[in-house]
């Protein structure tokens, strides 16, 4: 089960990294490159496969945290505090990742909401 959460844990890294990229490669206000907005444009086309992605990610996560959460607890009871706190740590950074993910790509959102025009 651990190796689950820490399979997790490793394709929302991978998700975060890949949000991370369409949101940094967002065009900037500045402008000195002629081309950034067509590879805007191109990263903005990808948002909705990156998005599929996160949202496939998440629900798996999102059934591995209760059983993750039930072990901690039974590893509580069994008085074996060392452990639980290792899952509990565990656990935190993954929904901290999943956090960051989530905040990554509304930007990356409205990125491109702002980058497309509105006549089309």
């Amino acid at each position: 089960m651990i190796r689950t959460l820490i399979a997790g844990t490793a394709m929302v890294g991978a998700l975060t990294l890949g949000a991370a990229g369409v949101a940094g490669a967002a065009p900037s206000s500045t402008g000195t490159s002629g081309s950034s907005g067509t590879t805007g444009a191109a990263l903005c086309s990808k948002l909705p496969k990156v998005e599929t992605r996160v949202q496939k990610v998440e629900a798996k996560v999102q059934t591995l945290i209760p059983k993750a959460e039930a072990r901690e607890a039974k590893l509580r009871t069994e008085n074996k505090t060392a452990r639980a706190d290792r899952i509990a740590a565990r656990i935190t950074r993954v929904q901290n990742r999943e956090q960051r993910v989530n905040a990554r790509l509304a930007k990356a959102e409205a990125a491109c909401a702002t980058s497309t025009p509105s006549g089309s």
